[in-house]
């Protein structure tokens, strides 16, 4: 049997242009919301064409302690170039980073995915603990 989790791949995002670049504080307040900021091709820049993009960011966090994870948010970036007259003819494309804002009483892990339409799917994560 094949596992979903199976199919995720990750890298060093500094080299590899397709890993979801997670920026949060180290620490949060306990109880306040903080911003994340997740994009992908920070440091090497990925394509934004129609015939090769970044289709979707999905952001999850992992409370320490606790069995499962909860959905902070999913962005999804549906202009790439394309439009009635073909592909890559529009001057409208979609940056593929976003931010999200939570607060949690408890540190953990962020847990980040990413989907390229050609190159699958690719994860990366950060620690965030509470002061």
């Amino acid at each position: 049997m094949t596992a979903l989790s199976d199919k995720f791949q990750t890298a060093d995002w500094k080299s590899e242009k397709h890993v979801p670049v997670i920026e949060a504080p180290e620490k949060a307040r306990k109880g306040e919301a903080f911003e994340v900021r997740v994009s992908v091709g920070k440091e090497v820049s990925h394509p934004n064409k129609t015939e090769h993009h970044i289709r979707w960011i999905d952001v999850y966090f992992q409370p320490e302690g606790e069995k499962f994870p909860y959905q902070i948010g999913k962005a999804e970036f549906c202009a790439h170039g394309a439009s009635g007259e073909g592909p890559d003819t529009s001057t409208v494309y979609t940056s593929h980073s976003a931010v999200f804002s939570f607060k949690t009483d408890k540190p953990g892990t962020i847990l980040a995915s990413s989907l390229c339409n050609i190159h699958g799917l690719w994860q990366n994560s950060a620690e965030v603990g509470i002061k």
